[in-house]
């Protein structure tokens, strides 16, 4: 690649400046197909942030009506071209943008041959700077400081000749002006630029580049090489040139990951297309691996391919939660289904999908001879609104755990057949595209059962209590698939409403078996009749033999081991722990006659204690403290009753709110829990809730490590049901 600091000469067209139907200034004004002017366009975009969008439609404007007039030098113009040229200009005029904020002058030519004379622009004169060095023109102002781009040698476009300069090419300049600063500062903010790979993608995709300061302006340079008409001079059959333009859009590729920066990199063309595909890799690698849906990987997975790897591409899925056994075809029933396509052409993606849907790809077990393992050749699909004269295409399957999870297909227009060190690269790439797969799918089952568990072990709802307004607060830790408390509100019978607030020790799935076993038993007894103390009794009898059984079976399994047995001995400490609970029941019978009130007689087990808040803010415990359950089988348990008066609040809460940590603090130290309480004297039962579960995620900087459960009930007012 030829690179210089000196851009060709900025003469002013001659045509006179008009504006076109399609909204861009300065295009050529109506004449002849050939000339410079009909070479030649500029534009002078806003430098807003609509700047970028409309420089892209701006040079995609410009190929098509050279494609139009068709002047000396256009017969080469490929889509591809067209393409390289709107992503170097997007990144530029974004750059132009970020840095200066002003206007940016766009101008691209068509060059029938660098080297000729003719109707090709003429240079500026150059004149040395400093040891002949040249660093200036007679019409620019000189560097007050040298400047060396970052730039990259890439091979002789076909027809270039021995000092690089090649036959017709595209030039494009893209100016950004700077009243009031100087120079130097520019000079060293270009050399240093963070905001885009403006300068680096143009040293990896263009023939040529430069950049040129003036004193009010700088100018960003770069040509890109024309191809030959007809596939003339395109060498066969080694396919250089499909291998050098992979080579640079690998290299592409590498530039707009965000990577780290590493060390300097060989010259050589295979070193290039390596560390770009290792970057390459690393990149899809973390991008893969953050995406929890399998539709958002197939998505993902089509549009990193696409334009870097191929022109098209797109991801079938197997529904359900396994995919297909093994690598052979699909078992019958098994269907594919169309979860992600893109194509370099946003316009083309309908008209693809319709054409790819028609007829899913079903792929043998090994490759075709000369492939890499799994991957097969697959026809050119066909597009009514489609043009060109198709490509290479290539069916890979996706195969994770020993089952196919879905076919990848891609497909590049020009091509004979991809390069082996390509399908070496695709063939990677879906490996770790099945494995994001995969591992989206086993976290969208285990998504599910945790749904499904929750709402097994918390009730449906709550119970309408006659004079008793209710509100609960329920809250699992963050990041836990189930959490370990839970609460209930249920009619008894007999004009009697039971309700209840647990807490498992421990967490996970041995927690939610306690909760699966205690809210049945605890309703099936309630509405038996048995009292509030009675039914703690029974339950605590339950949960310790639970507990007894499950030491037995440790111990049984100690001793297996000890004694050689070949059966694998899974022992679950963890579970032991899970068996005591902590619970908080009692039982409400409202007060007849609507006049107000309910009489409450509940009982505490290893629980925080139960506090009733009166009309006056006094704050009062209501409960005394006793023994966990499941840890004594024959412990005995009292209950305890009393009046709650209307306008009077029975707050039930879990150790999650109590044991609310802030450094060495807890919630509750010197009674923090009474004091929010008494803070909220006046409020309605969802009211008051809300204030305290605010004020307990306000009491630490981080969010609640422990589930979050409270119960308020409220005695109405009489007459208020």
């Amino acid at each position: 690649m030829r690179t210089t600091t000196s851009s060709p000469r900025d003469d002013d067209i001659t045509a006179a400046r008009t504006t076109r139907a399609d909204g861009f200034p300065g295009g050529p004004a109506a004449g002849p197909a050939d000339g410079p002017a009909a070479r030649s366009r500029r534009a002078s975009l806003p430098g807003d942030p609509q700047a970028a969008a409309a420089a892209r439609r701006f040079v995609r404007a410009t190929f098509a009506d050279w494609a139009d007039r068709r002047p000396a030098g256009a017969e080469g113009l490929t889509d591809r071209l067209a393409e390289e040229a709107v992503l170097l200009v997007s990144e530029l005029v974004t750059n132009a943008v970020v840095h200066a904020g002003t206007t940016v002058e766009l101008r691209c030519r068509l060059e029938p041959d660098a080297g000729r004379g003719g109707d090709a622009e003429p240079q500026g004169e150059v004149e040395p700077y400093g040891d002949g060095d040249p660093r200036r023109s007679r019409d620019r102002a000189p560097y007050e400081a040298p400047f060396e781009a970052p730039h990259r040698e890439a091979a002789p476009a076909p027809g270039a000749d021995a000092d690089g300069a090649s036959g017709p090419g595209v030039v494009i300049e893209v100016s950004d002006h700077h009243p009031t600063q100087p120079v130097r500062a520019r000079a060293e903010s270009a050399a240093s630029e963070n905001g885009g790979h403006g300068l680096q993608l143009i040293s990896a995709v263009a023939e040529s580049w430069g950049v040129t300061y003036r004193r009010a302006m700088k100018t960003v340079w770069f040509r890109l090489p024309v191809g030959a008409a007809d596939g003339a001079g395109w060498p066969e059959p080694e396919f250089t040139l499909d291998n050098q333009l992979l080579q640079r859009e690998l290299r592409t590729a590498e530039l707009l990951a965000p990577a780290p920066r590493r060390a300097a990199r060989p010259e050589s063309g295979g070193g290039r297309v390596d560390n770009g595909a290792l970057s390459f890799l690393a990149e899809a690698s973390d991008l893969l691996s953050g995406q929890l849906d399998a539709d958002q990987v197939a998505a993902l997975a089509a549009q990193l391919i696409v334009p870097r790897l191929a022109e098209w591409c797109a991801v079938w899925l197997y529904d359900g939660d396994g995919g297909a056994p093994g690598r052979g075809i699909a078992a019958a029933g098994d269907e594919q289904r169309l979860a992600g396509v893109w194509h370099t052409s946003e316009s083309r993606i309908d008209a693809l999908r319709t054409a790819l849907e028609k007829q899913p790809p079903e792929l043998p077990g090994e490759g075709a001879s000369g492939s890499a393992p799994g991957i097969v050749p697959w026809p050119w699909p066909y597009e009514p609104g489609g043009h060109g004269p198709g490509g290479a295409a290539l069916a890979c399957p996706l195969v994770a755990g020993g089952r196919r999870l879905g076919t990848l297909l891609l497909g590049r227009g020009g091509l004979p057949r991809f390069p082996d060190e390509v399908v070496a690269l695709i063939a990677d790439l879906c490996r770790r595209v099945a494995r994001a797969v995969a591992t989206a799918r086993a976290y969208s089952r285990q998504e599910r059962i945790s749904q499904v568990l929750q709402r097994r072990l918390l009730p449906r709802g709550r119970a309408r209590v006659p004079g008793v307004e209710s509100a609960v607060v329920y809250e699992p830790r963050e990041g836990a698939w189930a959490g370990g408390d839970f609460w209930d509100l249920f009619d008894a019978g007999d004009g009697r409403w039971c309700f209840a607030l647990g807490d498992v020790c421990g967490s996970g799935p041995e927690a939610a078996a306690v909760t699966g076993l205690a809210r049945p038993v605890l309703r099936l007894l309630a509405r038996d009749g048995f009292g509030v103390a009675a039914v703690l009794d029974r339950l605590n009898k339950t949960m310790a033999r639970e507990a007894a059984d499950s030491v037995a079976a440790v111990a049984a399994a100690v001793a297996a081991a000890g004694a050689g047995a070949e059966a694998p001995v899974e022992i679950r400490e963890e579970g032991e722990q899970a068996r005591f609970l902590s619970l908080l029941y009692g039982e409400i019978v409202p007060y007849p006659g609507g006049s107000g009130g309910a009489r409450c007689t509940l009982a505490s087990a290893g629980h925080p204690l139960p506090l009733v808040l009166g009309t006056d803010g006094a704050v009062r415990i209501v409960a005394a403290p006793q023994m966990l359950l499941g840890v004594v089988e024959d412990a005995s348990y009292a209950s305890e009753s009393f009046d709650l008066c209307p306008g009077e609040t029975l707050l039930c809460v879990t150790d999650g709110v109590t044991e609310r940590r802030s450094g060495r603090r807890l919630f509750d130290d010197e009674d923090g829990l009474a004091t929010a309480l008494a803070a909220g004297t006046g409020l309605g039962a969802t009211a008051l809730a809300d204030h305290i579960r605010s004020t307990v995620h306000a009491f630490g900087p981080t969010p609640p490590d422990d589930d979050l459960a409270l119960l308020v009930l409220q005695a109405s007012p009489p007459g208020v049901s």
